[in-house]
């Protein structure tokens, strides 16, 4: 990106599925015009805002302290990357083994336990959230079955499983690998070298957090302002705490800023440029005639049919149909269509026919049951050039606050990340007590590092 790049969300983005049922809330106002000010402002009304939004509000800090928030969102709620899944179609799947390796050599080994145990609580959390808030977004708690079509892959990583487990990794003694007999069968994707499984869970992403912004506006009452279609252009700052978040539709005030902005943050934080890029994904709907059942598959799914890199994300709706996303390996090599691209208006032509007969080619049983592309949209992923999410106070921004860079990764990632937010900003608590994992603290360090090119990931592995 270079100065006067677009980064604000296009107008008329595709339709994914989960926004076919849209919500009261969707494009709501609580008042007619911007208030004049407030003491917090989040900037984006996705997963990342609704959750830290949520988080203020049921901290016992709040009640001491009560500060108004105000909520801007571009466009309608969530209809971001939580609203499309570019990478992670409703997911709630830790990454307990593929990103480890990677964070042990850079952070070292209790690092890399820390942020697998942090992914692992998000089950339980959101499973108490679910049921103490009584959201209705189709949580099914399950098994992830992971496929490798490469022999050598699939066994690369069964290695560093059990490397990790020799270590001392606990969280990995949920796995379990399929016994080669019958493995195709076993796990019902032809063609299956390797699998394993894990317990892992899948949502209706848009009705949790509009579930969430439901009790953030209730709890919240007057003290709670959510503003959709209003884009922020700029921030300035008068001082660490009086900030003015400039809009189309006039100017507010706050003591304090967080920006919940993911892709679309190095518009207002240049200094993140480098550090959390936009990057587009491809998603389908998949389901079979009316009046058909589906074949039965009572798992979700992370398919890996290239050799050497990309995955293609599945899981099960209540109905039987499929949500997939993926299909990297395809267009990895084309970056205009993918690297750096706001896009979501349009599809990725080199993928667009990727999803056809999806279901048909790679999964046993499905050969006749005539399964079909119900919607295809696109999605824009905030990934983080370093693998890890920003979270905490801008360096050389006093008062202001980032919650983003989630790698289309931020199912079990950002609820948590959020709670531990929300303690910065009402408690002033130090970082390190918290409860997020360290290598996500956003810092000096960390943004030159990548701005002078010493440190990158594969983050499409």
């Amino acid at each position: 990106m270079t100065a006067g790049t677009p980064f604000l969300p296009v107008e008329n983005p595709t339709l994914p599925f989960w926004l076919t049922e849209r919500s009261p809330l969707d494009a709501h106002r609580s008042t007619p015009d911007l208030p004049d000010e407030a003491d917090i402002v989040i900037i984006g009304a996705g997963y990342a805002g609704a959750s830290l939004a949520y988080h203020l509000l049921t901290s016992p800090a709040y009640n001491t302290t009560r500060p108004s928030i105000t909520i801007l969102e571009a466009r309608t709620v969530c209809s971001g990357a939580t609203g499309r899944n570019g990478k992670s179609c409703g997911h709630l799947r830790p990454d307990i083994y593929g990103s480890i390796p990677l964070f042990i050599q850079r952070h070292g080994l209790d690092a890399a336990i820390e942020l697998a145990e942090f992914e692992l609580a998000h089950i339980k959390a959101f499973q108490d959230v679910i049921e103490k808030e009584q959201i209705d977004c189709d949580l099914v708690m399950t098994r992830n079955m992971n496929i490798y079509m490469d022999a050598d892959r699939g066994n690369g990583v069964r290695k560093v499983i059990e490397d990790l487990k020799a270590q001392g990794c606990k969280f990995l003694d949920d796995i379990t690998f399929l016994p080669e007999e019958d493995i195709e069968s076993t796990s019902g994707v032809k063609g299956t070298k390797v699998a394993f499984s894990f317990t892992s869970g899948a949502i209706w992403p848009y009705k949790f957090v509009l579930g969430l912004l439901g009790k953030v506006l209730e709890y919240g009452g007057d003290a709670v302002n959510l503003q959709t279609t209003t884009p922020v252009n700029s921030v300035t700052s008068e001082a660490p705490d009086r900030h003015i978040i400039h809009t189309p539709r006039g100017s507010i005030k706050a003591r304090k800023v967080v920006y919940t902005t993911n892709a679309y943050t190095y518009g207002l934080l240049p200094e993140y440029e480098r550090a959390i890029f936009p990057a587009r994904g491809i998603v389908a709907h998949i389901s079979v005639p009316e009046g058909q059942i589906p074949p039965h598959l009572s798992m979700s799914y992370a398919l890996r049919a290239d050799p050497s890199v990309g995955v293609d994300y599945l899981i099960v709706r209540p109905d039987g149909s499929i949500v997939v996303g993926g299909a990297h390996h395809i267009h990895q090599h084309n970056n205009e269509e993918w690297f750096g691209n706001i896009d979501d208006s349009k599809l990725i032509e080199s993928t667009k026919d990727y999803f056809d007969g999806y279901m048909q080619k790679h999964f046993k049983g499905w050969e006749d049951s005539g399964a079909s592309v119900k919607e295809l949209w696109t999605g824009i992923m905030g990934y983080s050039s370093d693998t890890a999410p920003h979270i905490g106070e801008i360096p050389s921004r006093p008062g202001q606050y980032i919650g983003a860079g989630f790698n289309g990764h931020g199912m079990p990632v950002i609820y948590l990340s959020s709670k531990g937010l929300a303690q910065l900003i009402l408690e002033d608590k130090p970082f390190e007590e918290v409860g997020v994992p360290r290598t996500f603290k956003t810092t000096t360090e960390r943004l030159e590092k990548v701005a002078s090119g010493k440190i990158g990931g594969d983050i499409f592995s």
